[in-house]
């Protein structure tokens, strides 16, 4: 399997039959400087932890071009199916879905989950979740989406066991670097340790220093792909 980061917490995962796409934002993002169908091209999935801009990204026309199936919480797909999305999964937190060569289990994350119009109006889209993905022959994923940390983690590496930890670091709208750290050190096993959701707004922490500092003498297990770069997994 090869997965390619796209900057923020947009990821691509190739396997031998399916091509997953996980919170799309690509259009606006300023680390991704590709082309959007080019970097969506092929998709069969999309995943999606919640109903934020930045993470829905260009789902609908990603969706709308490929025939792509959108999976996230009810509200959320069941909104994106009046925007003109065609396949959707709705599924919800702790429920799994399976496919032709893996399964999407959601778990829960500490967030909030909306879209908010120019004007200002506020549509409410579930709860926000983070995805884990078992794969028939592959590494299993954990993108946490964005959270804080919290106690229950260790439940989902009891019942999940996921070797790829993709980690929120930014702070202010997630949990911070140091946190983060202490997430994985102290809750998981990851194989590897991928940190997203930082340097793409100002308010967000512009690396990932301080989470790699956290990591102390576990920070080999740390790695920082090349955008728009697919690597093995």
């Amino acid at each position: 399997m090869k997965m390619t980061y796209f900057g923020h917490s947009a990821f691509r995962i190739d396997t031998s039959r399916s091509v997953i796409l996980i919170d799309p934002f690509l259009s606006g993002n300023p680390h991704f400087q590709g082309d959007v169908a080019a970097a969506s091209e092929g998709a069969t999935h999309i995943l999606l932890s919640h109903g934020h801009s930045d993470h829905v990204g260009d789902t609908v026309e990603i969706a709308r071009r490929t025939g792509a199936r959108v999976v996230g919480t009810y509200e959320l797909v069941s909104w994106l199916k009046g925007k003109g999305v065609a396949d959707i999964e709705p599924a919800n937190t702790g429920g799994t879905v399976k496919f032709a060569d893996f399964s999407v289990t959601l778990t829960q994350a500490f967030h909030s989950s909306a879209d908010i119009s120019e004007n200002g109006t506020v549509t409410y889209l579930g709860m926000p979740n983070g995805i884990v993905i078992h794969f028939d022959d592959g590494n299993s994923v954990y993108h946490m989406g964005d959270t804080d940390i919290f106690g229950d983690m260790a439940l989902i590496e009891e019942l999940h066991q996921p070797k790829i930890g993709l980690v929120p670091i930014g702070d202010r709208l997630t949990m911070g670097g140091a946190v983060a750290a202490l997430a994985c050190r102290r809750y998981f096993n990851f194989k590897t340790i991928i940190p997203l959701h930082y340097g793409t707004m100002p308010i967000l922490d512009a690396d990932p220093g301080r989470f790699l500092e956290a990591m102390e003498d576990e920070a080999s297990r740390v790695r920082l792909p090349e955008i728009g770069q697919p690597f093995d997994i």
